[in-house]
């Protein structure tokens, strides 16, 4: 064979390899109808969001006949004679106080929970765990009752205060399983050079453990942002309401059915999440590949 003929060989080769196969195609083309079918709901929202009014159940269509820009200028007038950016800052205020506490007082208990030596240590972890499984409504009515006597109804303290006391067990199981994964040698060395407990933790576990804790921000912040039910209970006056108060009482406070300005408002209410999980995903897929919650 010349050398000709074995370059020809190599490149038809080569050519062959980087051809997709039939099942990679097939493979290909389910993962895309998959993820069609999971943005469908976004795109609906968002085409909805400048249909007309008798577009929205009338037709089936996932276009509108024409853009309804008033939607969008209906909905940063805000409701009950509050403003959008009001409702925003609202949202912005609960969300970044339940991230803090939560990265602060659920990296303390993880600490002592996955590095610390005490008396019933597992007893404890046990406990905690357990309250994964409990229902939140069985803790609302003692907690509303705690919350009122306390005079702190109708302020954003019930839905930040609890994250500054580790009272998602979840999260405090996250880090700890990321702390586990820590090599002890570092804490050791930490501890010849004079260090104790606190100076390791804030110097060297502390630093190791960010994709967990930007892991626990993440959900902290989803959750807390699209958390309906507990602000319901909580707040009355609708100076304090957030975002998503707002589009229960934006219909409620129109005499028709103003479905259009409702769902240009839901966009509003999803373009902070969406952005917040764009800038920190990358931190998001480490922390959980490295937390011990891989399948």
């Amino acid at each position: 064979m010349t050398t000709v003929d074995t370059t020809h060989a190599v490149t038809a080769g080569a050519t062959a390899r980087r051809r997709p196969r039939p099942a990679r195609i097939a493979l290909h083309a389910v993962l895309i109808g998959v993820l069609l079918v999971m943005l469908y709901p976004l795109a609906w929202l968002v085409a909805t969001s400048f249909k007309p009014a008798n577009e929205v159940i009338a037709s089936l269509k996932l276009l509108p006949s024409h853009l309804e820009w008033s939607n969008y200028s209906t909905a940063l007038d805000g409701v009950n004679e509050v403003s959008v950016g009001r409702l925003l800052w609202n949202s912005l205020l609960i969300a970044g106080g339940a991230v803090l506490g939560n990265v602060i007082s659920c990296s303390l208990a993880a600490y002592a929970f996955a590095r610390l030596r005490f008396k019933m240590r597992g007893p404890l972890f046990a406990f905690m765990i357990a309250t994964i499984m409990l229902p939140h409504h069985a803790v609302l009515i003692p907690q509303y009752i705690v919350f009122n006597q306390l005079g702190m109804v109708n302020t954003y303290w019930p839905m930040i205060l609890p994250k500054f006391l580790a009272t998602d067990a979840f999260f405090v199981f996250l880090i700890v399983q990321f702390m586990r994964s820590l090599p002890r040698e570092l804490e050791e060395a930490a501890r010849i050079d004079g260090c104790g407990p606190f100076r390791s933790f804030f110097s060297v576990i502390l630093p190791l453990t960010r994709p967990a804790l930007i892991t626990t921000a993440i959900f902290t912040f989803i959750w807390t942002w699209n958390d309906f039910f507990t602000q319901l209970i909580y707040l009355f006056e609708p100076e304090k309401f957030t975002l998503t108060l707002a589009l229960r009482s934006f219909v409620d406070a129109s005499s028709q059915s103003a479905f259009g300005p409702m769902f240009a408002m839901s966009v509003f209410a999803l373009l902070p999440i969406v952005l917040f999980f764009l800038a920190f995903q990358r931190f998001l897929v480490e922390g959980m590949a490295n937390s011990g919650l891989k399948g």
